[in-house]
This record gives structure tokens, C-alpha cells and sequence, in this order.
């Protein structure tokens, strides 16, 4: 699949980037193989998207916009977080999923996984000035 992708990275260095849910899961992949390593956040993440319905629900029944993965305070101290939180949308019979990376993820091993996926990247940087 190819298109243009945004990365969003917000005023607290997440980078965010919306895809379809098959593609999210691959990002996610590809980004971890990158980084080297991968957490309990990412696992979390996996789950999350795997069982897309049921979490779907639960998000919509809380009225939350995102879903925080679990994380293990040991990654937390390492720096080794990748995923902050997961949004997940559904807009007729398309599956849709927010990624927000961790402020410590550098946005351009999220770019270039997004390359290494076909796709055209275009990075927003949003800041007070």
C-alpha cells in the first residue's frame, strides 16, 4: 500500500501517525525491529489492535479517545517505552488506528519505517513559537 502519511509530532514530542489497522501492526513491527528491542508496551499495543472490537468498545463506553498500553516502570527508567497510546476509530467497515510513539522514539525511525512501507512522509511539527 502507498499514499501519504502525516507525522504529527505534538508539543510533547509524540509522534503520531494514523493508519489502517493491518498497516499500524506493521509499522509497529517494523519500528521495533529498528529500535532493537521491543517492551511490554508494544506487546500491550499488539493486543490492543488484535482484538480491535472488543477494545473498540470499551473505549467508546469509557468515553476515551485513547488507550493507554501498560507499561513496565523498568522500561519506563530504561527509556525503552515505543508506544504511549493507541487510538482506535472506525469509520464505515474501515478499521483505523492512532499510534502515538514515545517522545523518546526519534521521529526518523518512524519515518523511515513509514519509507520502508511505500509510503510519502510528511512530518508536523507543532511547537509555541
Amino acid at each position: 500500500m502507498t499514499g501519504k502519511v502525516v507525522v504529527e509530532v505534538d508539543l510533547g514530542k509524540y509522534k503520531n501517525v494514523e493508519l489502517p489497522l493491518e498497516e499500524a501492526e506493521r509499522l509497529l513491527s517494523i519500528v521495533t525491529d529498528k529500535l532493537g528491542f521491543e517492551s511490554s508496551d508494544v506487546n500491550e499495543a499488539y493486543r490492543i489492535m488484535r482484538n480491535f472490537d472488543v477494545f473498540h468498545e470499551t473505549q467508546k463506553k469509557k468515553f476515551k479517545d485513547y488507550l493507554v498500553p501498560s507499561k513496565s516502570m523498568n522500561d519506563m527508567i530504561l527509556g525503552r517505552v515505543i508506544v504511549d497510546k493507541v487510538k482506535l476509530v472506525k469509520e464505515g467497515n474501515k478499521k483505523i488506528v492512532v499510534l502515538s510513539f514515545d517522545r523518546r522514539v526519534p521521529v526518523e525511525v518512524v519515518v523511515e519505517a513509514l519509507k520502508d512501507m511505500g509510503y510519502e512522509v510528511e512530518v508536523k511539527e507543532y511547537s509555541l513559537a
